[in-house]
């Protein structure tokens, strides 16, 4: 499957899943920093739900800086209902709408991360499709992803091993686990942690602190 199918059917599967939840569950902190799980929801779809006419203020309030860009926008969409949110997911599966820089491959990533920040503090089965998962590694070692998706300098001098994806990155002390929770550990949720070994866990636990 290409990349836009991937991220189609990992849209639908984020749309069924913020559909199911109630309103307890879609106030409940997600993995996300501070974000709830509807504002993660809502994070999901507002490139596309976002009104026209309030992006341009909240780049201004942002100071261009585009993680508080995405948080502002969250919190913008956030006031729309679920069903809405589940709607707006579907209704745009298809679209092919490529970020700048972290082009299909970090849509893919964020889809994949994000719904595991609302399903696993709701202890909501969390498994991914492993072609998926591997597409989100490979992408979370590159050089788009520093500085977005990960962190300057945590990944450095560690070597990455996820066995049920048989994929491996780097070099030094080892952090291995399944290929979702080191998705998940390279990009900064603590959460995860306890679920990996070797001497590199230290390391990568260290630099999250």
């Amino acid at each position: 499957m290409e990349l836009t199918g991937m991220i189609a059917a990992e849209r639908r599967r984020a749309a069924d899943l913020v559909e199911s939840l109630s309103i307890e569950q879609l106030e409940t902190p997600s993995l996300c920093g501070s974000w709830t799980v509807r504002e993660v929801a809502a994070h999901l779809v507002s490139p596309f739900a976002a009104p026209r006419r309030s992006l341009l203020p909240l780049m201004l309030r942002s100071g261009f800086n585009l993680h508080q860009l995405n948080a502002r926008l969250a919190q913008v969409v956030a006031r729309e209902p679920a069903h809405r949110i589940a709607g707006l997911l579907r209704d745009n599966a298809e679209r092919r709408f490529r970020p700048p820089i972290v082009g299909y491959r970090g849509q893919l990533t964020d889809l994949q991360i994000h719904g595991q920040d609302i399903r696993r503090p709701l202890g909501l089965p969390h498994e991914l499709h492993p072609d998926r998962l591997r597409v989100s590694l490979h992408f979370l070692v590159s050089r788009r992803a520093r500085g977005f998706f990960v962190r300057r300098g945590r990944l450095d001098g560690l070597r990455f091993e996820a066995p049920d994806a048989d994929w491996a990155w780097g070099s030094g002390p080892v952090v291995r686990g399944t290929a979702e929770a080191v998705m998940l550990a390279m990009t900064g949720r603590p959460a995860v942690l306890d679920e990996l070994d070797g001497d590199g866990v230290r390391l990568l636990r260290d630099r999250m602190t």
